[in-house]
């Protein structure tokens, strides 16, 4: 029989691996313009909502749990006038899922229950949940992109219909 730990890194670690899977197959589809595009008059463009994400990680597993000196700008991760490509958005929030596994791998029973507190997350009060805060959130924003992909491929086949 499992222990909780285990179980806890397990399941979190398998869904943080397949939201990235699932951003690589909304993001793979798409132009470097497509990827940098809201293609509504609300919201986010797709690559703007990975660095969204990417920045939610950084700063509240890696910078907090890890330590890594990570500051976060999160109104840039909206407005980044100048971004990096798309495959360095998708490469850097990899690198930012991976840190997060990482981190879940050295999780012992004790860790779980230990205080947290960053800024913005007031409601939260331990690591486990962060790590279920920051998937939730990463699920989230995978709705927002589908739903954002779909307007940008319906936009191919039909230009003129807005």
């Amino acid at each position: 029989m499992n222990d909780f730990s285990q179980v806890a890194r397990q399941g979190f670690g398998y869904y943080f691996h397949d939201f990235l899977t699932k951003v690589h197959d909304i993001a793979g589809d798409l132009s470097e313009q497509e990827f940098w595009t809201n293609p509504y008059p609300y919201g986010n463009s797709i690559g703007h909502l990975i660095l969204h994400i990417t920045g939610n990680l950084k700063y509240y597993i890696g910078a907090q749990l890890v330590s890594t000196g990570y500051i976060r700008d999160r109104e840039l991760e909206f407005t980044e006038p100048t971004p990096p490509s798309k495959e360095e958005a998708l490469r850097e929030l990899e690198v930012a899922v991976n840190m997060v596994i990482v981190t879940l791998e050295k999780q012992t029973d004790g860790d779980w229950s230990a205080a947290y507190r960053a800024e913005g997350v007031d409601d939260v009060a331990d690591r486990f949940s962060i790590f279920l805060r920051c998937a939730v959130h990463f699920n989230h924003h995978i709705g927002h992109m589908n739903y954002t992909k779909d307007e940008h491929l319906r936009r191919r086949t039909s230009p003129d219909v807005k």
